[in-house]
């Protein structure tokens, strides 16, 4: 039996890592943002910035801005939200896990769905999503970037599969 200890993400870290690939399914390019909602150690749902349904995409037919904003996407808070929605999932008491600080739409849908902290490691503009936060009492816990790297272990796995043959 393998006794070395894994270096296992801790649960913040691992969501977070989950929001950041999550991010690269965004199609705008000025702006990649991923979200996870979680309860309980389980993922409700993700979502990412793209446009709405049967729209063109930024990265193919240009953003569409208005006051120095993309608004031709759905923010990645918002989408999580609305895949619970057309699932039928609660998001009461729920953690959220954002690549990027929420913007003060975002934090507004966030606080309505009633998500009771949020998790982030990288800053948006200048925006009254913590002033909106601290009204609904919803903590912002920033933390560090976690690691860009996926340790997948395949070596050992190979080697493993190996001895039970």
């Amino acid at each position: 039996m393998n006794t070395t200890k894994r270096n296992r993400p801790s649960w913040d870290n691992y969501f977070l890592k989950v929001a950041m690939l999550v991010s690269e399914r965004s199609t705008c390019p000025r702006m990649h943002c991923g979200c996870v909602l979680v309860k309980d150690r389980q993922i409700l749902s993700t979502g990412y910035n793209g446009s709405i349904p049967g729209d063109d995409h930024c990265d193919e037919a240009g953003c569409l801005v208005v006051d120095n904003h993309c608004v031709r996407t759905i923010h990645a808070e918002m989408n999580a939200i609305l895949q619970c929605s057309s699932h039928g999932v609660n998001t009461k008491g729920a953690t959220a896990y954002v690549t990027n600080m929420p913007c003060t739409n975002c934090s507004k849908a966030l606080i309505a769905a009633g998500i009771k902290e949020v998790f982030i490691f990288s800053d948006y503009h200048d925006t009254l999503a913590e002033k909106f936060f601290a009204i609904a009492k919803i903590q912002i816990k920033r933390i560090e970037m976690p690691g860009t790297e996926i340790r997948y272990d395949l070596e050992n796995y190979s080697s493993a599969k190996k001895k039970k043959v």
